[in-house]
């Protein structure tokens, strides 16, 4: 999927970069990654995968994209549809929830790999808009047409993202201070990833630590 979106050419194309460095951290042959890019550009025959995204609500009214490559959109939509109702949600049409998120380039580092200060100086003057330090990692975000010249910068610094992608970075926040609530909504979003066909699950609830924690115990 890569390889269809952005080229086989991994130099000029950021999301590959970053699928084939875990390919080779989990050891994949380096066969079975040339096939698999060249199926992507068409070189080789293949299954047709489609990229799709589906737009729905789950428990307590907290708005979900749910990104799919799938072979057979039937079975897709039928399985994330089901997951949901099953599970105190719903599926929504086309623009349902897309107000909701924005789309933006997305780049995670583990805090150990750098420090914010020159996380901003290899990346702001790229276009990188927003600098986030976790506990444990650090998110740079920046606007689509940024996304190459960002990854490019951070390569030039040395400095190796564990992913980066084109993300749906939620805005318009639904807080959730029950413990049950939460619970659910965590219990939707694994069943979806838990699905084959599903990629991404992007929600846009809003948890303290707290909450988190105790769904946990």
């Amino acid at each position: 999927m890569a390889a269809r979106s952005g080229g086989g050419d991994a130099d000029m194309n950021p999301r590959l970069r970053t699928v084939l460095q875990k390919a080779k951290a989990a050891n994949m042959p380096n066969e079975n990654v040339q096939r698999a890019i060249k199926k992507g550009t068409g070189e080789l025959p293949g299954i047709t995968i489609e990229e799709v995204l589906y737009e729905g609500y789950g428990p307590g009214g907290v708005a979900m994209m749910i990104e799919v490559a799938t072979d057979n959109t039937n079975r897709s939509v039928s399985e994330v549809r089901s997951t949901l109702t099953k599970n105190g949600g719903n599926l929504g049409g086309s623009g349902a929830v897309a107000y909701n998120f924005s789309r933006m380039g997305q780049f995670v580092i583990a805090a150990d790999k750098t420090d914010e200060e020159a996380l901003m100086e290899s990346t702001l003057e790229a276009g990188a808009e927003d600098i986030l330090s976790e506990d444990d990692h650090f998110e740079v975000r920046c606007p689509i047409s940024e996304y190459e010249k960002v990854s490019r910068a951070l390569e030039e610094a040395g400095i190796e993202p564990d992913s980066s992608e084109l993300a749906y970075i939620p805005e318009n926040l639904v807080p959730v201070s029950d413990v049950e609530d939460a619970k659910r909504i965590l219990r939707v979003i694994d069943l979806l990833e838990d699905l084959e066909d599903v990629q991404n699950v992007y929600a846009n609830f809003d948890m303290a630590d707290s909450i988190l924690e105790a769904t946990e115990e």
